[in-house]
């Protein structure tokens, strides 16, 4: 043999392995068919190596080797273990005489379920035929100090010994992933049934009292464990005869405990596996064994339905045999009517959120369970659809996933050939897992990194493993991604694909289900009124159009995106009206089956927005826009002017004129809008946008206004006027429900009529605030002039001159805290400049506000507080006036600005983010603060937006009702928190996140400003 021969039948290093061979004294022309296995192994560089230290470590090396040349059988499967891991060569190094585990017909017979519990049993003494067995270490060979250590090691290895047996059997074929999973299951029943066994022998005073019964979850309970995997189990006991229940709950907690170190201890033989009670009730929060009735209770009362979902799969494992069934009895009804328990839509939304939630960054794409396209994508759509229909169908009702599967194409809920696609994926996932597993028999579902140092070597192990040969890292990578794909489109269809068979005339063959089967899916899916969402399903398919077809396409896949959003019954019935508006347009169809990202912003936007859902329908055609991000983005003032102009333009009357500027407005809200839903925009970002297209808006109308007014006139312009953006508007703060609070100011021409000139002025903005609220479908733009001098009893515009008059002689600080913000946005650029000239010396004053000044802006804010908050409303919750809002924020900002603007010039801007960034880089405001008072301020505008966005109509407080503020929340990014247990208690929800967000940050706030604000 040489090293070329060798490198040709697959060894990575060929001269290591000549030597190797020579070591082993595999070297004659006898051992061709030896190293032939070898060669076949996944790694056969590793199966080498470890033939060589087991041949070393045996009593008798040349009995293996003789043995290996004529047992084909022992051959591969020893040759294939040693190849697989390390894990298992160590077991044979450490028990050099187990290799015989491996020989003859019995190593290839798959055992009966109770051989393994039998077998176990009998290793530690215990007779499997009594009620309750007791482990006797007189008949277990060892040295005597310590029979308790030796009744476990003993097991520990038999255990060992049997999982060798499987993995010769699994790696040669002769079993399928069902198989070894079912397998796998039994084996770890009945270890535990053996380690209770020894645990009644350490404490028999709590055997005595107790019958102590052991519920398989998980996996385990659907008999398709992993080689390596947390055993899932629930405990439930009652007291023997008359023994105190409470006694008797604590004698089976210490057997359980006890019974639970066994597999979970280390010792020589490694780690077999942890076993997990944290699915029991209450979490890890609750008492580890309950009685029956307790847990009965328990899930009468207080079960959620992720709870019901994780005992679809319970099922008695070890222990007392008539306790196990008689739980099964009472859990399994309320298992199968959690379907129609309130809150059980947003339970399964919850559900679907948590395979997302637990991947951790940047291992997506090597997940083989949580991962898109990963066994949970297939596990939780079974269990989804058994759930739905298995209330009225008992055929459905099974623990193991494949099993379900068969049995929802059977019986028509899935299509035969989707549910053969999923298993085998699910075949393919569980194979790959299980070879992950074995190299080192630790728990992983993680594909090797390619990037890691051992990253290649590995995938080609696994490659070689699946039967890849070729290229195996190439082949494996894309069987991976193929399969992962399929399961995504899979898990798409098959849970809403035969909602449209119920209501569309579709291919032959698919699962076809009756209205009420698809009213309760859709119920499932979250839609309050499924008989509505069936008719718009209807309505979209039906017929044999062009449209109908791909709609038939589309849906599948965005039903799920729908159900998804906060009110999947708005989103469905907007895309049908968007769908109907566009009629037969023939881009639009085309975008969404193309851009499957339109689609999906699509769904997100009509399930979560009223108001978008509103501006859409307005134009249809702006759905174009979902394409892109850049499209998304606001754009420059001087373009959105130069579209204003041809506006006017374009049209002869002022209304016509001004209603095509309010439509580039409301396409300019919706483009905003959609941006910041999806994440694309920032708050600031956001009220630029909103400021800069009404300011484009005013002005345009402000032209058209004026035009008309002097023509009315007889043509001749008496004065000359500019509008002034004032609060939110002037801070370019502005939010969706803002009114423009502004203030006129006019400049009589010289030789011009003072009178006739304030006429005219005041016709102007009479013929402004038409133009912008006109009744149409454009969203109208209402002007707000309160800030004006005198207030409500001051006239609604004046003269430079007179406003120069007022301020000198009757200005008050509230004044001079308004025109902080003061920033002229419409009108003739000269008078702009000529008022910015006039107002500033009250705005930035000389030295800054004296102490009275300082004193009075207080007593303001105190006297806002306590007359201008709504009656009724929860001042911790209110956004603008509320503890901590934006009152609070922009207070501080603006007595920052009027105490030290005049020493600071880059202090005198209209934004609130703004000033207090500067004060920060002045010193005026530690850092910390300002990152408290900005934290608090975003938050607040931002849920401000949203409150419109979402409900349709403005709020100033964080909604009252839940359902919206849990949907308010899910529209600003929260979803339902989880660790990476899957057995952890319901996750705290969007509603609840956002609250104490909002809660937290504005705490923080108002600590902030009282402290800074009131400060001497």
């Amino acid at each position: 043999m040489t090293a070329g021969a060798l490198a040709r039948r697959g060894f990575g290093d060929s001269v290591r392995a000549l030597s190797l061979v020579t070591a082993a004294g595999l070297d004659t022309s006898d051992d061709v068919d030896v190293i032939g296995a070898l060669g076949a192994a996944a790694d056969p560089d590793q199966a080498l190596l470890g033939l060589v230290r087991l041949l070393e470590t045996s009593p008798d090396p040349d009995e293996v080797r003789s043995a290996l040349r004529r047992e084909s059988d022992l051959r591969e499967r020893l040759c294939r273990v040693l190849g697989a891991g390390t894990a298992l060569t160590d077991h044979l190094v450490r028990h050099p005489e187990d290799w015989r585990e491996l020989r003859g017909a019995d190593a290839a017979r798959t055992p009966e379920p109770e051989e393994a519990r039998r077998g176990l049993l009998h290793t530690v003494g215990a007779h499997p035929d009594d009620e309750a067995p007791v482990a006797d270490p007189a008949v277990v060979e060892g040295d005597g100090a310590d029979p308790s250590a030796t009744l476990r090691h003993t097991l520990r290895v038999a255990y060992r010994r049997r999982l060798l047996r499987l993995v010769g059997r699994d790696l040669t074929g002769v079993n399928s992933v069902e198989e070894v999973a079912a397998e796998l299951s039994d084996l770890a029943s009945s270890l535990l049934d053996a380690a209770l066994a020894v645990a009644r022998w350490e404490s028999p005073e709590d055997a005595a009292l107790c019958r102590l019964s052991v519920i398989g979850m998980g996996k385990c309970g659907g008999r398709e464990l992993n080689y390596v995997s947390d055993v899932d189990v629930v405990f439930v006991a009652e007291p023997v005869g008359d023994a105190d229940e409470q006694a008797a709950l604590r004698a089976a907690t210490g057997l359980a405990t006890a019974m639970m170190r066994i597999p979970a201890e280390t010792d020589a033989e490694g780690t077999l596996w942890e076993v997990d009670p944290a699915l029991r009730p209450e979490g890890r929060n609750g008492p580890l064994v309950r009685t029956l009735a307790s847990h009965v209770a328990y899930y009468e009362r207080w079960a959620k339905t992720w709870e019901f979902q994780a005992l679809l799969k319970a099922r008695p494992i070890a222990g007392d045999v008539a306790l196990g069934r008689a739980y099964g009895e009472a859990i399994s009804p309320m298992v199968w009517e959690s379907s129609g328990r309130k809150g059980f839509v947003e339970d399964v939304q919850a559900m679907r959120r948590r395979v997302v939630a637990h991947i951790p960054t940047g291992e997506a794409d090597r997940e083989l369970k949580l991962g898109p396209g990963g066994l949970r994508d297939i596990e939780f759509s079974v269990q989804l659809l058994q759930l739905v229909h298995g209330r009225t169908d008992e055929r459905l009702r099974s623990g193991n996933t494949l099993r379900a599967l068969t049995a929802l194409s059977e019986h028509g809920y899935v299509g035969r050939g989707d549910a053969a696609g999923l298993t085998e994926a699910y075949r393919f996932l569980r194979r790959t897992e299980h070879l992950l597993q074995l190299e080192r028999l630790r728990r992983t579902h993680l594909m090797p990194d390619p990037d890691s140092p051992d990253g290649p070597a590995r995938l080609r192990g696994l490659g070689r493993a699946l039967g890849f040969t070729s290229d195996p890292v190439r082949e494996l990578t894309e069987a991976r991604k193929r399969v992962s794909a399929e399961v995504r489109r899979l898990h798409e269809k098959l849970f809403y694909r035969p909602l449209l068979n119920a209501v569309a005339k579709l291919p032959e063959g698919e699962a076809r289900l009756s209205p009420g089967q698809a009213e309760d899916r859709l119920g499932a899916l979250g839609f309050a009124d499924p008989r509505g969402a069936l008719r718009h399903l209807e309505s979209l398919t039906s017929g044999i159009s062009r449209r109908a077809a791909i709609q038939r396409t589309l849906l599948p896949v965005m039903l799920g995106w729908f159900a998804d959003s906060p009110d999947p019954d708005a989103g469905l019935l907007g895309f049908r009206q968007v769908s109907e508006a566009l009629g037969t347009t023939p881009w639009y169809l085309r975008l969404l089956r193309d851009d499957v990202r339109v689609a999906e912003r699509m769904a997100w936007l009509l399930g979560t927005s009223r108001y978008v859902t509103e501006l859409l329908l307005r134009a249809p055609g702006s759905v174009a826009t979902l394409a892109d991000d850049a499209d998304l983005r606001s754009r420059p003032p001087r373009t959105l002017m130069a579209e204003a102009d041809a506006a006017l333009r374009r049209y002869d009357t002022p209304e016509e004129a001004v209603s095509a500027v309010r439509a580039l407005r409301r396409r300019e809200l919706l483009r905003t809008a959609s941006a910041d839903l999806l994440g694309v925009s920032s708050v600031e970002e956001v009220g630029s946008a909103l400021t800069d297209i009404a300011a484009v808006t005013i002005d345009a109308a402000l032209r058209a206004a004026y035009k008309k007014v002097v023509a009315d006139f007889g043509g001749e312009e008496l004065t000359r006027v500019c509008v002034v953006a004032m609060g939110r508007f002037g801070g370019g703060e502005l939010t969706y429900a803002s009114d423009a609070d502004v203030i006129y100011v006019h400049d009589p021409f010289p030789g011009a009529d003072g009178g006739e000139a304030t006429r005219q002025a005041m016709a102007i903005v009479r013929e402004l605030a038409r133009l912008l609220e006109i009744p149409q479908a454009e969203p109208p733009l209402k002007l707000d002039t309160d800030l004006r001098p005198e207030g409500r009893s001051g006239p609604v515009v004046r003269t430079l001159d007179s406003y120069a008059a007022y301020y000198r002689r009757w200005s008050q600080v509230w004044e001079s805290q308004a025109l902080l913000r003061a920033r002229p946005i419409a009108g003739d650029h000269g008078l702009r400049s000529a008022f910015l000239a006039l107002v500033d010396p009250l705005r930035y004053p000389d030295g800054g506000i004296d102490t009275s000044a300082v004193l009075e802006i207080r007593k303001l804010k105190a006297r806002m507080e306590a007359e201008r908050l709504p009656r009724g409303a929860d001042p911790t919750l209110h956004t603008k006036l509320g503890r901590g809002g934006l009152s609070d924020v922009e207070w501080v900002a603006q007595s920052l600005q009027l105490r030290h603007a005049h020493e600071h010039p880059d202090l005198r801007t209209t934004g609130t983010l703004e000033t207090l960034r500067v004060a920060v880089a002045h010193g005026l405001l530690s850092a910390e603060d300002g990152v408290v008072l900005e934290r608090a301020w975003r938050l607040a505008s931002r849920v401000r937006g949203m409150v419109m966005l979402v409900r349709g109509r403005p709020g100033d407080s964080l909604p009252s009702d839940l359902r919206v503020r849990a949907a308010l929340g899910e529209a600003m990014g929260y979803r339902d928190s989880s660790d990476d247990d899957e057995s952890d208690v319901e996750a705290e929800g969007p509603a609840e996140q956002l609250t104490e967000t909002y809660l937290r940050a504005t705490r923080r706030a108002r600590a902030v400003m009282e402290r800074v604000f009131y400060d001497d």
